[in-house]
């Protein structure tokens, strides 16, 4: 489910919408860094959190990006507002498209991507359809939907543009951090762009330790403590030919 909020008044209760300008975005260097680490070691970096869930999936593969969010609320089937939002992308955004209720249509393909491309803007994430998808990779514009789909939309219902929307049970807000690879989509606020580098750092160089111990043989079972676990939860080691008998007397259902 998606639908925007913006603050005091949600921005599908407006009935003429709002097109907010200059948003402020998270600084360049810190969209940089994060660039640099997958979805899944942010995600966990910053206590697991931020993630936009399974519903999102790249339309191509081996592609990573970040970008600071520009947002657009349409309604189910109506493009217009995309229109709109790709007035407010500059280079290095990425574009969110939310509906105000499920949609599947294709409300997004090549020839927004074109224009989206010559303004710099990194990609798409939209929770409803695309389509020309074979033409996205084509031209190597990245994006990650919900659905892929030939369904036309129309251009008549006035929405939104730059408010916060809820994708995959996420806020996100205009200049928030985007970050989508193959294993999906997440947003990092702001205003924790930073604190989210340094977390991101910790995380992949803890990470590489392990990847070090354990090409070396270690076991997670004793990197992490994990034999003291399985005690505690009372799973017990069996030989064999003791578990076999077990079972053959019945102690063992």
């Amino acid at each position: 489910m998606t639908h925007g909020s913006a603050g005091d008044t949600p921005a599908a209760a407006r009935p003429n919408g709002v097109i907010v300008t200059d948003p402020p975005r998270a600084e360049a260097r810190h969209v940089e860094a994060l660039r640099g680490y997958g979805v899944a070691t942010v995600h966990e970096a910053m206590g697991r959190t931020g993630c936009l869930g399974p519903g999102l999936r790249p339309v191509q593969q081996d592609v990573r990006i970040a970008g600071t969010a520009v947002t657009a609320l349409c309604r189910p089937g109506d493009n217009l507002m995309i229109h709109a939002a790709v007035e407010q992308c500059a280079e290095g955004d990425i574009l969110v498209v939310a509906t105000t209720s499920p949609s599947t249509d294709g409300m997004f393909g090549e020839l927004f991507a074109t224009a989206l491309h010559h303004r710099g803007v990194r990609g798409l994430v939209i929770d409803a359809g695309v389509r020309d998808t074979a033409e996205l990779r084509a031209m190597g514009f990245p994006a990650w939907s919900a659905a892929v789909c030939a369904q036309g939309t129309v251009k008549a219902t006035a929405g939104s543009v730059n408010v916060p929307v809820v994708v995959g049970g996420q806020c996100i807000r205009p200049g928030d951090v985007i970050l989508a690879d193959d294993d999906g989509v997440m947003c990092v606020p702001r205003q924790s762009a930073a604190t989210a580098v340094e977390a991101a750092e910790a995380r992949a160089a803890k990470e590489e330790a392990t990847r070090a111990a354990f090409a070396e043989g270690q076991l997670g079972l004793d990197r992490y403590g994990l034999r003291e676990t399985l005690a505690r939860l009372g799973v017990r080691y069996q030989p064999y030919a003791e578990y076999a008998e077990d079972i053959r007397g019945g102690a063992v259902s």
